[in-house]
């Protein structure tokens, strides 16, 4: 069963990102390549598990670390999922494999000053590319939307009228999300200047100078160049503004329930990650209030 099939029903059936798909095949084909090297072109359906771990062993031995081993594996796993599936394995040699442990990151968030300098005190361009750049940072950290997704937004997930966004999310799933009054003033700016543009992506919301669609590393290079100037942090990226955009609501009290369908997560799991520093907040509003605190 070749690779393409597989890369296929990824795309087809599980509608997976093509970013994702070309991840998992990156990592099948360089295991492909390992196991030509090391077992003499071995065909990928007669593989077993020993000869998976020393594929295991010798990725550990290149330092690279356990969060992306574990990713590498979990592409391959999925390829064998496949291959049963077809019926054209028997058994998944991964099928007992125990994930390698790793240790747990904890993002550590923008503070609400370093986004307020950010918002408030940093001047802006009043040409496009300024307009852009704000609302792009608006939107990330008044509606948390992941990179990907501010990416790929259309002109017409626009409702300035309901003072809505349809945000296309993971697996195609869509959500809609709300549009403070504050955002509906920039986007209105932003649409001004945009449509002055010789348009190349005429869908696309976000655009570049020239009129194409806005790419992952421009984003990335907005949100570290105006966070540059405000905080110290290591990490100044789009998803550490989700992040900030989670924390800030949960430390304000807002339900965990409803920051999950903010954020368009599928689980609660996935958004109780964002807890850990809302509850360092409590802990310190308990400790400057209670009034056990300074016996």
């Amino acid at each position: 069963m070749s690779l393409k099939s597989f890369t296929e029903y990824l795309l087809l059936e599980k509608n997976y990102s093509k970013l994702t798909v070309s991840a998992y095949e990156k990592d099948i084909t360089s295991f492909n390549e390992f196991i030509d090297i090391e077992y003499d072109n071995l065909d990928l359906n007669d593989v077993d598990y020993g000869q998976i771990r020393s594929w295991i062993v010798a990725l550990v031995e290149s330092e690279i670390s356990n969060r992306s081993i574990n990713r590498k594996i979990s592409a391959l796993n999925s390829y064998y999922k496949f291959l049963m599936k077809l019926d054209a394995i028997e058994v998944n040699p991964l099928a007992k494999h125990k994930v390698l442990k790793t240790s747990k990151k904890i993002q550590i968030p923008f503070s609400e000053s370093e986004v307020a300098i950010v918002l408030d005190e940093l001047k802006y361009s009043d040409d496009f590319e300024g307009i852009r750049d704000r609302l792009i940072i608006e939107l990330f950290y008044t509606t948390g939307i992941r990179r990907i997704e501010l990416i790929n937004l259309k002109l017409n997930a626009l409702d300035i009228e309901n003072k809505t966004l349809k945000v296309l999310g993971k697996r195609n799933k869509e959500r809609f999300v709300p549009l403070l009054d504050s955002v509906i003033k920039t986007i209105k700016g932003y649409l001004s200047e945009r449509f002055l543009l010789s348009i190349q992506d005429e869908t696309a919301l976000f655009l570049t100078a020239k009129g194409a669609k806005v790419y992952e590393t421009l984003v990335y290079r907005i949100i570290n160049a105006y966070f540059s100037k405000a905080s110290s942090k290591v990490k100044k990226s789009p998803h550490i503004l989700r992040h900030s955009f989670a924390t800030h609501l949960l430390n304000q009290g807002a339900d965990l329930n409803a920051v999950k369908e903010l954020l368009g997560h599928s689980s609660l799991a996935a958004t109780q990650i964002y807890t850990h520093n809302s509850i360092l907040e409590l802990k310190k509003v308990y400790s400057n209030s209670h009034p056990r605190s300074k016996k």
